[in-house]
């Protein structure tokens, strides 16, 4: 969709950026541990200070802590950089649909997950599909701490992804032989590595985009397809019971990836809520951020400074320039 700009937004964007504007708008960015959501809240700090002569602040925080705050509008935390759909739809059916005290941008790229195990490991062990994991032998080969059972990391603490993923286990028929573990994401990139040194399998889920794609040779586990009528989750917020009436027996549908920001933006700093609501990235794109950062260690702000200066067309389109 080619972004829509009012011809006020404008020209007050244009004096913003030519350093002729008033008050300089501001906004503090809500940081998710993840590196793709880090890379992103970078990008838009970047943008912010570098094209639009407004400051920005990163303020770290989980997927409930940045929705409580962009829900309340007193600017501590305006904006979500990296919001997954359906996994984080708890919260906008509460705030976005509900409330309407949150806003989505307008063009999502598109996110894909799934479980994965190295390319090494699937051809050794003829492991392609989620349900090899209920082999005893696999999951022997899988077992990096002594227990009797092999480890899949389902995600970190605080993840709707990674509620989703224990249901999975479970219901895959996986328990008993892989225990879930909840861990931050630097842990499970970290211990991919050490496993192939080790010659111990490992399982983990995975996603596009990121960076894991870049440092390791890995494939991606069959699912059976996705299936709604086999794909009914209910996360923590609705139902404290959601566990047990969760029932997740396929594999995610194709999600949509959109920065969420607080509607009080669009009065307190209009020029910054315009940019976040037409800004467009790519999977591709973010892979490459979050290779960057995960992968070749750079500096996140580093990272974007550079983009941002390398792709000034891309960004002035976001701006209306």
């Amino acid at each position: 969709m080619k972004p829509k700009f009012t011809p006020t937004l404008l020209a007050a964007g244009m004096l913003a950026v030519s350093g002729m504007a008033g008050a300089a708008e501001s906004v503090n960015i809500g940081a998710p541990s993840w590196t793709g959501a880090q890379a992103i809240a970078n990008l838009i700090k970047v943008v912010v200070e570098e094209k639009i002569g407004g400051t920005a602040e990163l303020v770290p925080g989980s997927n409930a802590t940045i929705f409580q705050a962009m829900d309340q509008g007193k600017g501590d935390i305006d904006v979500h950089p990296d919001v997954w759909l359906p996994n984080q739809e708890n919260f906008t059916k509460e705030y976005v649909d509900g409330k309407g005290t949150v806003v989505l941008s307008q063009n999502p790229y598109q996110g894909k997950q799934n479980f994965c195990v190295t390319k090494a490991f699937s051809e050794a062990h003829n492991v392609t599909s989620i349900f090899d994991l209920a082999r005893p032998e696999v999951a022997a080969l899988m077992d990096g701490d002594g227990n009797g059972k092999g480890e899949i990391w389902i995600g970190a603490p605080g993840w709707a992804s990674a509620n989703v993923n224990e249901v999975k286990v479970r219901d895959y028929g996986l328990m008993d032989f892989m225990e879930p573990i909840r861990a931050e994401q630097s842990v499970m990139v970290a211990e991919v590595g050490d496993r192939i040194n080790k010659d111990v399998g490992y399982a983990f889920y995975c996603y596009a985009p990121h960076a894991i794609w870049y440092m390791y040779d890995v494939v991606t586990l069959e699912e059976p397809p996705f299936d709604p009528e086999k794909y009914v989750m209910i996360q923590p917020k609705e139902d404290p019971d959601w566990f047990e009436k969760s029932r997740v027996m396929s594999e995610d549908a194709l999600k949509n990836v959109q920065v969420a920001y607080s509607k009080s933006l669009e009065s307190r700093a209009p020029i910054i809520s315009e940019f976040l609501a037409n800004m467009s990235l790519d999977t591709a794109t973010v892979s490459y951020f979050a290779f960057e950062i995960a992968g070749n260690g750079r500096d996140a702000a580093e990272v974007a400074q550079q983009w941002v200066a390398e792709n000034a067309e891309r960004v002035d389109g976001w701006l209306g320039l």
